[in-house]
């Protein structure tokens, strides 16, 4: 299970990020797919979606009680300021229930996950599902491949199109959400196209303003939980680690060479190996509890108990070809728009060769430009979440690395709130587990942004309440 944890950053839009180059070619696209676009006919669920232009649709057998399952692929332009230009198709899962119920857009800002499973605001207003998988995660990545393309703007305008022909098939309130970098998606779609949705709730995202500045993440690891025994013990154990260096590099060769991992990316298995290490700590807070400190092993452990622990909580493998190939598109982001953190090592050095390499330019191959935007394009959505945000509700877990640089409401938002669960990591579910209170808050928001009948109840949960990928990917 990969537990590690990492900054990301997204490409400088290609007409500024000021909105005025993407209401323009928003007007483009608009013309080219009125041009080619049919009415959804009347009928079967199936034959409606069939009938958008563009679309092919596979039903599966639904594993949810009162769903019908669609694998969709939806034909997009890889530029939308060019809709004439290159096109590839992007994949979507829908889960079908009514359409007179309502639809939560659910973007995992990754890959989509291939099995079916209720998000949380599904859950609340016994809704639809859309399962949007984002440009640029195979398969939905065209080729030849323009990394360029590969921006917030130009994947918001993927769920701008796909929302608009959705709309004449579910023409009820529609919530969009998201968990990590997914929550950041639904938080730059709705900057972009602030009428496509009439809700958004939107987990544990980052919001790095100003990426030269970290200093909120060595203040998080200074006071995170209520137990200065275990925080220290985790840095010690990234320190012994190090210490230890020959014996966890015999037993990390080994498992390449069981499992045939390369390290071109990285270059060699001790850049991987202290990677991993840095990533040790973060990785522990994202997704273990304090409690689970007491399983840690002591700093006389052996070097196998070591190994384990290390390879348990950061994921070596990950560090490989085959582990970074997947996420390329999310380290390209981080490394062009979205920004990414830099926490201090004091605690490791002088052990440390490879500080330097902890950013996202060390998990994209040389032969991909990556160009850092200055964090124009993040100054752009602080501002605009401030200043308009409407119908938006952000939650974090008080033990998350990543909810050390949160979104932060200002004058401007309207109907909005920033809530906190206590002790409570990267997780994905977190409305269950805030104060009463906050709970029916957050509910009362959700139902009737909605337009369902409101009122506190119990989340059902399940083997797949949330996507059961969450925790296997790359930090956001």
């Amino acid at each position: 299970m990969r537990r590690v944890s990492r900054g990301a950053m997204a490409l400088l839009l290609a007409a500024g990020v000021t909105g005025v180059g993407a209401t323009t070619a928003q007007a483009v696209t608009d013309r080219a797919d009125t041009a080619q676009a049919g009415t959804a006919q009347a009928g079967d669920i199936l034959d409606r979606l069939k009938a958008i232009p563009g679309m092919q649709v596979t039903e599966k057998t639904s594993t949810l009680p009162g769903y019908r399952w669609f694998w969709l692929e939806y034909r997009q332009p890889v530029d939308h300021r060019n809709p004439k230009g290159q096109w590839f198709e992007q994949r979507i899962m829908l889960q079908h229930k009514s359409t007179d119920r309502p639809m939560v857009l659910y973007t995992s800002g990754y890959n989509t996950p291939e099995v079916m499973f209720t998000s949380e605001p599904t859950a609340l207003v016994d809704g639809n599902q859309i399962s949007l998988e984002y440009r640029y995660f195979t398969p939905s990545r065209p080729e030849p491949t323009d990394w360029t393309k590969d921006n917030i703007w130009q994947a918001a305008t993927d769920e701008h199109r796909l929302i608009r022909e959705l709309k004449k098939i579910y023409s009820t309130k529609w919530i969009s959400t998201g968990a990590s970098k997914g929550g950041m998606t639904a938080v730059y779609h709705k900057r972009f196209y602030p009428n496509d949705v009439d809700g958004s709730v939107v987990y544990v995202a980052p919001n790095d303003v100003n990426n030269n500045d970290d200093r909120a993440y060595d203040a998080f690891f200074r006071s995170v939980g209520d137990d200065p025994k275990c925080r220290d013990h985790l840095k010690a154990l990234a320190r012994e680690f190090l210490k230890r260096r020959p014996a966890m590099l015999e037993r990390f060769k080994a498992a390449a060479d069981a499992g045939g991992w390369t390290f071109e990316i990285l270059r060699t298995q001790d850049r991987a190996f202290e990677n991993s290490v840095m990533d040790y700590e973060w990785a522990f807070w994202q997704y273990s509890l304090q409690s689970d400190c007491a399983a840690l092993p002591s700093l006389d452990a052996s070097d196998d108990d070591l190994y384990k622990s290390l390879d348990t909580i950061a994921g070596l493998s990950f560090y490989s070809d085959q582990g970074l190939a997947p996420y390329i598109p999310y380290y390209y982001q981080a490394g062009t728009e979205l920004g990414w953190p830099t926490p201090k090592f004091k605690h490791l050095r002088p052990l440390l060769r490879y500080e330097s390499s902890y950013q996202p330019r060390t998990y994209v191959p040389r032969d991909i430009r990556m160009r850092f935007d200055n964090g124009r394009a993040m100054r752009d959505i602080d501002g605009w979440v401030q200043r308009n945000a409407n119908h938006m509700l952000f939650l974090y877990g008080s033990n998350d690395p990543w909810g050390s640089e949160p979104f932060r409401l200002g004058r401007g938002s309207r109907d909005s709130a920033v809530y906190t669960a206590p002790g409570l990591n990267h997780s994905a579910r977190l409305i269950d587990k805030l104060s009463a209170d906050e709970k029916a808050k957050s509910i009362a928001f959700v139902k009737r942004w909605a337009g369902v009948e409101a009122g506190v109840q119990t989340l059902k949960t399940g083997p797949f309440a949330d996507d059961p990928l969450q925790l296997q990917r790359p930090p956001l």
